[in-house]
């Protein structure tokens, strides 16, 4: 359909979001990336029988470590959509950039960028 959404979503596919396991959703923090969004198949629907169910818990799981450690925990989402769903799609994609931008940055992202700044040489007391 060609509809437009945030220019900093990265779409990731997999053959089914249950096989999504909280240490890719954690990965991705740890990677840099701001926030996460599952979109799976709508309950009921999966061709797997129930991946999209175990993407749900693993969703809360993620949701709650993340909360523990700090980073927050609603910068992980999961929502349930069928293939003509594009323009709920693209609303939630919207949700969650906004979501996403109110949170900030990603803490372990900012906390690398301040070690990197720290741990480079000053350059002091060298000379040609």
């Amino acid at each position: 359909m060609r509809l437009n959404y945030p220019s900093s979503v990265r779409i990731i596919r997999v053959p089914c979001t249950g096989k999504v396991d909280v240490l890719h959703i954690l990965r991705c923090f740890e990677r840099g990336a701001d926030g996460v969004y599952v979109v799976g198949c709508r309950e009921g629907d999966c061709h797997y029988q129930s991946g999209n169910f175990r993407a749900k818990k693993r969703v809360e799981q993620a949701q709650h470590l993340l909360d523990r450690i700090g980073i927050g925990g609603q910068r992980v989402r999961m929502c349930n959509l069928s293939s003509s769903d594009a323009p709920l799609f693209v609303r939630f994609a919207e949700e969650m950039h906004a979501v996403v931008m109110a949170a900030g940055p990603n803490p372990i992202r900012a906390a690398r960028a301040s070690q990197k700044k720290a741990s480079a040489p000053s350059g002091a007391g060298l000379h040609p």
